[in-house]
């Protein structure tokens, strides 16, 4: 007979504990359920329709607290560390689309870092108006032929812009 009990004992046991197992994991998915249910069409949610499991409708959800965070522009002397990454590398076989690829990113990217600078984009008129030339002539074709084709420009316009930012530190130091 203890036999007959030890088995009954684990199998309630057993059951107890799927049941508190099955619990935990409810309860972290709740919120996904909830902000899913309440996404709208464009991508954003909807704080004005609550979800079918919402305890609070007044209180906004952890995802919604996250995306509206705003966004703080680049700094400058960011964007113009990761151009003078690409000063040691150059387009060998086998690397050249990547790195084309990547120096045009990087120009883009120190281009919208000015553009967004407290100083104004007027206080970086050169690289700016370097990289607006650059991509005249790219018109718009970023394939790895056309960035080939276009190589000793993309390549000058990185030296040129390097170049004059060494002459101007405070705007990235």
């Amino acid at each position: 007979m203890l036999f007959g009990s030890t088995v009954r004992g684990a199998a309630v046991l057993a059951v107890a504990l799927a049941g508190f197992a099955v619990s935990c994991d409810a309860e972290p998915a709740a919120p996904r359920t909830s902000s899913a249910s309440t996404a709208s069409s464009d991508g954003g949610t909807d704080a004005g329709a609550p979800g079918a499991s919402d305890a609070n409708p007044s209180a906004s959800s952890p995802t919604s607290a996250q995306t509206a965070l705003p966004t703080r522009p680049e700094l400058v002397r960011d964007a113009f560390a990761g151009l003078q990454a690409t000063l040691d590398d150059s387009c060998t076989p086998g690397n050249c689309a990547y790195f084309l690829g990547r120096v045009v990113d990087e120009l883009h990217r120190l281009d919208r870092a000015m553009k967004a600078d407290p100083k104004g984009p007027g206080h970086f008129p050169e690289p700016i108006a370097r990289i607006a030339k650059l991509d005249a002539e790219l018109g718009g074709d970023r394939s790895t032929p056309n960035l080939e084709k276009h190589k000793a420009l993309l390549i000058s316009t990185r030296d040129t812009i390097n170049t004059w930012m060494q002459g101007h530190p405070d705007d990235y130091r």
